[in-house]
């Protein structure tokens, strides 16, 4: 016999428009089922997801979406796999050319547009992804783990690259993680998920000034990080407590 698992209930969540949202919550509550959903890539049985007033009901070019794992075309060097969308909606090669030179040059790779994606490290694989991601000029862009393979320095190198491209672009972010550092370094507000069938237990104001990649090592050590920290693990530790009793019981 086969039990039916709920995944999520009752999530309620709104997101701004140039706001950048972290979704942190214990292993199995749901965050990348939600990603999924909102990217079009799931289907949910109940409620509605909307962007911009129109409901999501499969994948469109109005969402970016950058996974863990970099799903870079092999046999394409840099510039062609950021190029590849728009080939395949039929913009001309000058144009898509263009954009891809452009959103190269924003990730910081233009002395790499010619290398394939062999030739990379992952850290530079996960800016051609993101790159990608962005040539559409998505609404939104949607990120689940996108560093979580990567070493803890390259992943501290791309957090920040990530806030620079944030500044730069404005766009609006859904960034699923593990990390309450990450969350709290990058977000604009930290939503805590329960343990499943996952919901918005809190959301978590993060209160960093707006220039934080200028001073990376001062905010990390700063009074209003260390506070905000502690506040989402405080809410977010007892439903890790729960995720993990519910994994012995099983």
């Amino acid at each position: 016999m086969i039990r039916e698992t709920v995944a999520l209930e009752s999530v309620n969540l709104e997101i701004e428009e140039g706001e950048v949202l972290a979704l942190v919550g214990p292993s199995g509550c749901g965050k990348s089922t939600f990603l999924d959903i909102v990217a079009g890539l799931a289907e949910y049985d109940g409620g509605e997801i909307l962007l911009e007033g129109r409901k999501i009901q499969g994948p469109g070019l109005d969402r970016g979406v950058v996974f863990q794992g970099y799903a870079l075309f092999p046999w394409l060097n840099v510039i062609d796999n950021v190029a590849f969308g728009l080939e395949a909606q039929g913009v001309k090669r000058r144009e898509r050319l263009e954009t891809a030179h452009r959103l190269v040059e924003l990730v910081g790779l233009t002395r790499f547009e010619d290398r394939y994606p062999h030739e990379l490290s992952g850290g530079m694989k996960q800016r051609v992804a993101i790159a990608r991601a962005l040539a559409f000029s998505p609404r939104i862009l949607l990120m689940d783990e996108p560093f979580g393979a990567l070493d803890a320095q390259t992943r501290e190198r791309l957090q920040l690259e990530l806030l620079r491209i944030r500044q730069e672009t404005g766009k609006t972010i859904l960034f699923v993680t593990h990390s309450i550092d990450e969350a709290v370094l990058l977000a604009d507000k930290v939503a805590i998920m329960t343990s499943r069938p996952g919901t918005i237990k809190s959301i978590v104001e993060v209160r960093l000034p707006a220039d934080r990649k200028l001073a990376d090592d001062l905010v990390r050590s700063s009074g209003t990080f260390i506070e905000t920290r502690e506040e989402v693990w405080r809410s977010l530790k007892s439903e890790v407590d729960k995720a993990a009793e519910l994994e012995y019981c099983i």
